[in-house]
């Protein structure tokens, strides 16, 4: 759910130079795994020293990715990696130069003095953060878990000194991608943050309610899990496997789609957006008697909100504390 296609020759991308060593790390970074063949990183922008922009051949997509990525101050040790993704306008408000979560939130400087690669695709417009079975006219080939998944990690790894931790999370739309990668990948990720997310895809109601928002953005659901009664939507539904999750740290954070006060200008948000956030709701509750069926253990913030920033940027500060202890970190 959500509120809130660049092409490009791939032979020419992948003929660039290799991207040089992260300065201030050791000669000799760690990889978790070997990355497929021809996906490799063709360029890294240092926008400030904490914060790179990088530019990624991926052969799954067909295209180069940008990915921002925000490193710590103190960078002599590997150390684990957070992805976060987007939600259903992933980029469209930056023109794709950057990812929401920095254009919207105070995760730069949040993240600062945290010892973790914060990891930020940008782009992914009503793509969900999944491999589609057909590519679509208008938002094109979308293999983001083969991305993500199995291109992505083994080349952070080894640019900016990771040490093949690595866990996950995201907002609205990127919130059941993120949930739905961790349940098609337990052995890749540690722990989950999944805010205003409908991570509940067992009944047409909500599945529905999932294609229209693929729809709002000119994209053909049928091309991403094929008709809402395709196999590949119960392949893909957290609530449904959530038992492989069992013992690792989870958050979820959804409102109850009233404005929250205290958050003055923060906490507003156009009318749909109490709409959005109590169709969540209904897919948190759903997720929730699932997850206590299979006995996983969630912390769930059932709080005041609408779907919009303000209160994703309270989550991502709220859930800090899981995601640390996901991320094998003291803090």
């Amino acid at each position: 759910m959500g509120v809130a296609t660049t092409t490009a020759v791939l032979g020419c991308v992948l003929a660039s130079a290799p991207a040089a060593a992260e300065p201030g790390s050791e000669s000799a970074p760690m990889v978790s795994s070997r990355a497929p063949d021809g996906a490799r990183i063709v360029g890294v922008t240092m926008v400030t020293p904490t914060r790179a922009k990088v530019t990624v051949a991926s052969p799954a997509m067909g295209r180069p990715i940008s990915v921002g990525v925000l490193l710590p101050r103190e960078r002599a040790k590997p150390r684990p990696t957070l992805y976060l993704l987007d939600g259903i306008d992933g980029g469209v408000y930056t023109n794709y130069t950057e990812s929401g979560w920095t254009y919207q939130t105070d995760i730069v400087a949040f993240m600062a003095d945290k010892d973790a690669n914060i990891v930020l695709p940008i782009g992914g417009t009503g793509s969900y953060y999944t491999d589609w079975i057909s590519r679509d006219p208008v938002l094109g080939l979308n293999k983001w878990e083969t991305f993500l998944t199995e291109e992505l990690p083994p080349l952070i790894d080894s640019r900016f000194h990771g040490n093949g931790v690595n866990a996950i999370g995201g907002l609205s739309m990127g919130a059941l991608g993120a949930m739905s990668l961790a349940v098609r990948n337990p052995d890749l990720y540690t722990g989950v943050a999944a805010f205003s997310g409908c991570l509940d895809q067992g009944t047409a109601e909500l599945r529905q309610a999932t294609a229209a928002t693929v729809a709002t953005r000119g994209g053909n659901p049928d091309n991403m899990w094929g008709p809402l009664n395709n196999s590949d939507w119960a392949a893909h539904d957290p609530a449904t496997h959530v038992s492989v999750l069992k013992g690792k740290p989870l958050y979820v954070a959804v409102g109850n789609g009233l404005p929250d006060p205290a958050l003055g200008l923060a906490g507003i948000a156009s009318p749909v957006g109490g709409i959005l956030e109590g169709v969540v709701l209904q897919c948190t509750h759903g997720f929730k008697a699932q997850a206590d069926r299979a006995g996983v253990d969630v912390t769930y913030d059932f709080r005041a909100g609408l779907h919009s920033w303000g209160y994703w940027n309270q989550d991502l500060h709220r859930a800090w504390p899981t995601l640390a202890r996901a991320l094998h970190l003291s803090h």
